[in-house]
């Protein structure tokens, strides 16, 4: 059995499924920090540019999870969950106009989970 390495409560997925009809194919990518901290941003696919510093941990919803390479060197023993809570955001991510913001809640594999996880990819 595959561990992944993002899954996606229903809450966060039942938002996505509006995001989608509105605004076609997403994509998200875990923020850095700067403005909001660190949080998931969800863009139409193709609106933020991944590049040979991001890495895909896997899907959620259909949509790509991006991060960048170093900040992936410290999450990657952990599996990260997306959620969503009442409250705006700073970010540019599609969910802010409703008044909802997308968050990562996070736990550390098991032993066991860290000799099944999802591959991840990197650009080119």
């Amino acid at each position: 059995m595959i561990t992944p390495r993002v899954t996606i409560s229903k809450e966060a997925s039942d938002v996505i499924k509006v995001l989608r009809t509105k605004f076609g194919p997403l994509m998200f990518h875990q923020s850095g920090g700067c403005c909001d901290g660190s949080q998931p941003m969800c863009f139409q696919k193709g609106d933020f540019i991944v590049g040979g510093s991001d890495v895909c941990l896997g899907e959620i919803d259909d949509c790509e999870f991006w991060m960048s390479k170093d900040q992936f060197e410290y999450w990657k023993f952990t599996q990260l969950n997306i959620h969503v809570a009442a409250g705006r955001g700073s970010s540019f991510s599609l969910e802010i106009p409703m008044g909802l913001r997308f968050l990562t809640q996070s736990r550390m594999f098991s032993k066991e989970e860290l000799c099944s996880l999802t591959p991840v990819y990197f650009t080119e």
